[in-house]
């Protein structure tokens, strides 16, 4: 069943399909899905708040580099199904749940195109979730990380307070609040250039911002506590497991405030066949950061893609 596409602030390649999918518990997903290239399809897992249109300048750069493209609009964000009542917060229960939309996804791309090579390209959130799925069986043939969400810039003492003050509201449901103190940051279509922990790439931003304020549907806020501890508990999970037998590169920038830096380096280090590049004054999004950032991160994952075409 087809699905919406805003072409008009995507800047992206017309997409072969975009499609309904729905996880096992029925939860509804949008996915975009543009034709393999003759180097195969580039399976991108975006981070929180990410939409399938943010993507659009990516997917461009992948398809003249000779590769077809899909990406997905996790739970609880884009036009995937949301919380009825509260559509801005972002909500989950358990990030097990994200891998019922992977196993959807990698469906659809396999019913999609059963042959092609296939790539991994995630971001943040996206590369959690991605960690998990790789540790699992999904099969690609190498993988590409842009300040994975592999730890969050907790101490050990807040960690430990968040949890508990998360179980007593859990009770009554209270859990699916706002994390406390959460600010503009969390509003990407209020927080000015100049105070965002993003990318210092003002025209990006303001493109990025255009995006929500053309498009309101599309806009998500702040994390509830409950993704919170779903998130410190998935990621402490990882933390314990081997890494995956793929090739893999890895970039954060040396202005990274969203994950932790440290829990991207220890996993680096303990992963044969991984590399990690820190990006100098690069933000989080090393997708949407200056060009000489994007550019290189980007040349980077495609040298890896190349090298492991078969």
């Amino acid at each position: 069943m087809s699905a919406p596409f805003l072409a008009d602030i995507a800047k992206a390649p017309t997409p072969a399909q975009v499609l309904w999918i729905h996880a096992e518990d029925g939860t509804r997903l949008r996915i975009a899905l543009w034709t393999a290239g003759p180097r195969g399809l580039v399976v991108i897992f975006p981070g929180r708040t990410e939409v399938i249109e943010k993507y659009g300048q990516v997917v461009r750069d992948l398809v003249a580099a000779g590769y077809g493209a899909a990406v997905i609009d996790w739970r609880g964000q884009g036009f995937s199904d949301r919380l009825a009542k509260r559509p801005l917060l972002g909500d989950v229960a358990d990030f097990g749940l994200f891998q019922d939309d992977v196993a959807a996804y990698a469906a659809a791309i396999k019913a999609f195109a059963p042959d092609a090579p296939r790539f991994l390209l995630a971001h943040s959130m996206g590369g959690c979730i991605a960690l998990r799925a790789l540790i699992t069986g999904f099969e690609v043939r190498a993988a590409s990380f842009s300040a994975p969400m592999w730890g969050l810039p907790l101490t050990g003492s807040t960690r430990r307070a968040v949890r508990a003050v998360t179980a007593a509201l859990r009770l009554g449901q209270l859990d699916q609040r706002e994390i406390p103190g959460a600010g503009i940051e969390f509003r990407l279509w209020e927080n000015p250039f100049d105070t965002n922990e993003l990318t210092a790439d003002a025209e990006t931003y303001a493109w990025m911002q255009h995006q929500v304020e053309t498009h309101p549907e599309l806009r998500l806020g702040a994390p509830s506590l409950r993704w919170l501890v779903a998130a410190l508990k998935e990621t402490d999970l990882l933390s314990q497991l081997a890494s995956p037998v793929v090739p893999a590169y890895c970039g954060v920038g040396t202005r990274e405030l969203i994950v932790s830096a440290p829990a991207i380096e220890a996993r680096i280090s303990i992963w044969p066949g991984a590399n990690l590049h820190v990006f100098d004054g690069a933000l989080h999004e090393l997708l949407m950061e200056r060009p000489e950032i994007r550019d290189r991160f980007l040349r980077d994952t495609l040298a890896l893609f190349r090298t492991n075409q078969s």
